[in-house]
C-alpha cells in the first residue's frame, strides 16, 4: 500500500519587502508528519544549494518529493512548519477556490 500524501506548509516572509509575507506549501507522500516536514526541509535545501552553486534542481526523487524552483529573498520559517495528511487544495489555509 502507498505512503500517505503530505501536505507541508511553511510560513515565509520576504527579506527585501518587510511585512510581505506568505505560505509556501510542499506536498509528497511520507509515513508520518515529522519525515514529511523533515523531507520538505531536505528538498528547499537541496534546491536552495543547487540554485546558489548554478546548477539545475535536482528533480524525480525515488519517493515523489521535488521543488520546481527557488525564490531567492524569502525567509522560510521552519520552526513553524506544519504537517498534515493532505486532502484537498481547499485545505490549504487562507485559500480562495480557484480551478485546477
Amino acid at each position: 500500500m502507498p505512503l500517505p500524501y503530505f501536505e507541508v506548509d511553511v510560513p515565509i516572509r520576504s527579506t527585501e519587502a518587510p511585512g510581505l509575507r506568505g505560505l509556501h506549501v510542499f506536498t509528497g507522500r511520507a509515513d508520518s508528519r515529522s519525515t514529511a516536514a523533515r523531507i520538505a526541509h531536505e528538498v528547499y535545501d537541496t534546491a536552495r544549494a543547487a540554485t546558489e552553486a548554478g546548477r539545475e534542481i535536482p528533480h524525480g526523487r525515488p519517493d515523489g518529493w521535488g521543488a520546481c524552483g527557488y525564490r531567492p529573498g524569502w525567509e522560510l520559517d521552519w520552526p513553524a512548519a506544519k504537517a498534515d495528511p493532505w486532502r484537498s487544495p481547499y485545505s490549504w489555509p487562507n485559500s480562495k477556490h480557484f480551478e485546477m
